[in-house]
């Protein structure tokens, strides 16, 4: 398995800081969701088409890779322009060497009123041809009403594109709806190829975030499960402190994950 951290952990890291602190201390990849100000990461200067080329090959000598471009692209929503906006985080991946990107097709954590699933799944069949053609898979999170992963199967099923799959969020099956890791992978786990990783606690009702270890999700049967099917993919740690400035920083939390993530899986 291989290891990165999302940039929503980080909000106010400049690109050198990032990079510079997944080689200290370990990490195989970054995930891109934001960078500064801009949560729209293909309109960053760095990765425009004139920049790009020069920021994936300065990546490919440090030796990170991109391992999840996270658009912030609302599937089900018919306000949200997809159709306009999508197909630049397409490109972008491609440009980077990125084979994934996270689709939401919820708002929320916790599953919200009135998804237009039908929706959702006509805007996926309709760009994951152009996805396919650039060697990118779309990967809907388990968010929302799709953290229920029997219903989430259903869906990426009747959407039957080959590059549609699914990005495991291992919180949030479990905060909604109480599932299984046992349950999570037998209805998914064919089609998960991305985790987010992440610990938390619920207390009178309201769910909070903790650093590994300190919450409690089942990590270490997640870890097992993943162990015992061969997942070789990201343990991508979404340290949401972009939304929640309450939070431990960077600095600290990115050491302590890999840390202890990478004890975990050892004592398998």
């Amino acid at each position: 398995m291989k290891f990165s951290f999302s940039t929503l952990g980080c909000p106010n890291w400049m690109w050198h800081e990032i990079t510079s602190a997944a080689l200290d201390l370990g990490y195989d990849g970054i995930e891109l969701r934001g960078l500064g100000e801009d949560l729209y990461v293909p309109q960053v200067k760095i990765f425009l088409p004139e920049n790009i080329a020069a920021t994936a090959a300065a990546l490919k000598k440090q030796g990170l890779n991109i391992s999840c471009v996270a658009a912030d692209s609302l599937f089900h929503d018919a306000s949200c322009d997809v159709e306009s906006t999508f197909p630049a985080y397409i490109d972008m991946a491609a440009a980077l060497n990125s084979k994934y990107i996270r689709v939401l097709c919820d708002a929320w954590i916790e599953p919200g009123k009135n998804v237009d699933l039908g929706l959702a799944e006509r805007r996926l069949k309709a760009l994951a041809p152009r996805a396919a053609e650039k060697g990118v898979s779309l990967l809907v999170e388990t968010n929302g009403v799709l953290s229920d992963t029997k219903v989430l199967k259903g869906f990426i099923e009747s959407a039957a594109e080959e590059n549609v799959l699914v990005l495991w969020d291992i919180n949030h099956p479990v905060h909604n709806f109480s599932e299984s890791v046992e349950t999570t992978w037998e209805n998914v786990g064919k089609y998960v190829r991305h985790i987010h990783m992440k610990d938390s606690k619920t207390d009178n009702g309201k769910l909070t975030y903790k650093m590994l270890g300190y919450g409690d999700l089942p990590i270490k049967d997640v870890l097992e499960v993943l162990n015992e099917n061969g997942f070789d993919g990201y343990l991508s740690l979404e340290w949401t402190k972009r939304w929640n400035d309450e939070l431990e920083d960077a600095g600290i939390v990115f050491a302590h994950y890999i840390y202890q993530v990478k004890k975990m899986l050892g004592a398998l």
